[in-house]
């Protein structure tokens, strides 16, 4: 436990320690030549966090470790439970049946196309695949870790997927906003998204929430519905996970009696942040809350999230994804051309059709 009587002084410790690197982060952000570039805090708290990771991570106490894991998933969850009072539910309807069929398209095709090619292309085992393909398909390292109960996978499997979400995840945080600048943006025809179209597209297509959040805030002259069409279509995604978790193990289960095994039970983890979400945009929705305190909630809430963001950099080791084997990489690496491709070919079909 993080805050057992044992670990609560290494926990603050490293909570603080990564409170610090966001402050840093937040005022590089904040000079004017960096506002200029469009870079936000969160960005920057990631690049510091892979920074700190990959040279001097081995000379600050390892119970810090606690801190830092609970600011990448604890805080991360709280931040974006809080980032509803920056949507309301009339938004959500703006979004529409556009963004509620690009989830379930992206989540379907990207979840048994990883798998079919985890298992049959690359022979992987058939759980590191379902893992590494729930990591893509729905919202990252959090995805991957509801997953490993139903499989009932083991440890290493579970950290090969997790990797592998983070390797390919930090590189779309940094490659949509040159594919927005230098393709989408200017571009006409085909190619050309409008601002809330290319948010459904990010929300649609990206592994991390934080990351989905980071995307629009890195783009230099961004309107807000481009970030809130991105988190509304992500956290679709994210509540999804609840029915694909069932779907999984009802066919585990059949899969089992059918090779003669007993069949497992169907163990369902629900990301209640996602919940917890919604629940907040209603609440903002009755605009019970005066917009000065909203305006301090929102703020408070993005140092947060620089928080999670520079705790997830300072999980990417550099060194973990040695001696991992190809057949991940190659996995990962054909999902993330899916959901590049596929994403922008399936954003824009049902954009035109619905």
């Amino acid at each position: 436990m993080a805050f057992s009587a044992q670990n609560r002084k290494g926990t603050m410790s490293g909570i603080l320690f990564v409170a610090i690197f966001a402050a840093a982060a937040t005022m590089i952000a904040d000079i004017q030549f960096v506002k200029s570039l469009g870079i936000s805090p969160l960005v920057i708290g990631i690049v510091m966090g892979i920074f700190y990771a990959n040279t001097l991570h081995n000379h600050i106490p390892s119970a810090w470790g606690t801190g830092i894991t609970f600011s990448g998933k604890k805080i991360l969850r709280f931040a974006i439970v809080f980032y509803g009072f920056r949507i309301t539910f009339q938004q959500i309807a703006d979004v529409g049946i556009d963004g509620f069929m690009v989830s379930l398209i992206m989540l379907s095709t990207t979840f048994l196309l990883g798998t079919y090619l985890g298992v049959k292309a690359f022979k992987m085992d058939r759980d590191t695949s379902m893992l590494t393909a729930a990591g893509a398909a729905v919202c990252g390292a959090a995805a991957v870790l509801a997953t490993e109960p139903v499989l009932k996978a083991e440890g290493h499997k579970t950290a090969v997927a997790v990797s592998m979400v983070v390797l390919f995840g930090t590189i779309s945080m940094f490659l949509y906003p040159v594919l927005y600048a230098s393709i989408i943006e200017p571009a006409v025809g085909f190619l050309h998204m409008t601002p809330e179209v290319f948010g459904i597209y990010v929300g649609g297509t990206i592994h991390e929430v934080a990351q989905v959040v980071a995307v629009p805030a890195s783009i230099l002259g961004a309107p807000q519905e481009m970030a809130n069409s991105a988190v509304i279509v992500k956290m679709t995604r994210v509540i999804m996970i609840a029915p694909m978790l069932i779907v999984l193990g009802l066919y585990l289960s059949y899969a089992a009696k059918k090779s003669g095994g007993a069949g497992s039970a169907v163990k369902l983890v629900i990301p209640w942040f996602a919940v917890y979400f919604i629940g907040m945009a209603g609440f903002n929705s009755l605009g019970l809350v005066p917009q000065n305190i909203v305006s301090v909630i929102n703020e408070i809430d993005t140092f947060l999230l620089t928080m999670a963001m520079t705790a997830l950099g300072m999980g990417t080791i550099f060194a973990k994804f040695k001696g991992l084997g190809l057949a991940p990489l190659y996995t990962g690496g054909a999902m993330f051309i899916w959901l590049i491709v596929g994403g922008f070919l399936v954003t824009k079909f049902v954009v035109a059709t619905f």
